[in-house]
């Protein structure tokens, strides 16, 4: 009875074993079939803002902004086009560049964060609107959407000079294929406890206040893509 009882044991195991094999190659052939999120490319192109100046890789915007849009189980891969100084003009200048000749490598969103350093500099906002506006029909002739990030004049160019420059940017984001986010730093400009040594980055604190305010715009980006919409 004991050598029986164990002959018995042993096919009941095999059984239970042929059973939980057969499950994982079940499992495992509904994970081949299921089809693979592709991350979504989206190209960065801004300022020292965009860059997270003064800050560790994690803690810079692009980091907090992949992390939150990955929260919402929206995936991406950010193109990072910002560079620290640079202008409206440099953008326009080097934006072919940055979209490549392949159009199977080109990015296929696009947040457009540049405004600052033309502020900074007393740009006139024509000249300013002309090169946005370049890089927007340039995006457009690629059929890339668009997320406009506003910025607003330095206080001290005047009320006349910083209504111009902000009419700027709500002009252009009107555009079709364009989603608009008035101010990239919303409650953060001003705000001695959110702002680095320099007066003008956001600290660690800030960063994140500023990707709370963009995010939401962001996603809306990314899911409308996601969803085939020519424009978001």
């Amino acid at each position: 009875m004991t050598a029986a009882y164990g002959i018995d044991r042993a096919k009941r195991e095999g059984a239970r074993a042929a059973r939980r094999l057969s499950a994982l190659l079940a499992t495992l052939v509904l994970l081949a079939a299921a089809p693979q999120q592709t991350p979504l490319r989206v190209l960065v192109l801004g300022d020292s803002l965009a860059a997270g100046y003064g800050l560790a890789p994690e803690e810079g915007f692009q980091a907090l902004l992949a992390a939150g849009l990955r929260a919402q189980g929206l995936s991406v891969t950010l193109e990072d086009g910002a560079v620290s100084g640079d202008t409206s003009a440099g953008g326009r200048a080097r934006l072919d560049w940055l979209l490549g000749d392949d159009p199977g490598s080109a990015p296929e969103a696009a947040i457009l964060e540049l405004g600052a350093n033309d502020g900074l500099r007393g740009t006139a906002p024509a000249v300013m609107e002309a090169n946005l506006a370049a890089i927007l029909d340039r995006l457009a002739a690629r059929h890339i959407p668009v997320l406009l990030c506003g910025m607003y004049a330095p206080p001290n160019m005047g009320a006349d000079y910083g209504a111009r420059f902000r009419a700027v940017f709500e002009r252009l984001g009107r555009r079709p294929g364009v989603i608009f986010e008035p101010f990239f730093l919303e409650g953060v400009a001003g705000d001695p406890s959110l702002i680095q040594a320099d007066h003008l980055h956001p600290n660690a604190a800030g960063e994140k206040r500023v990707v709370a305010a963009v995010l939401p715009y962001a996603a809306r980006l990314v899911a409308a893509v996601k969803k085939g919409k020519a424009t978001p």
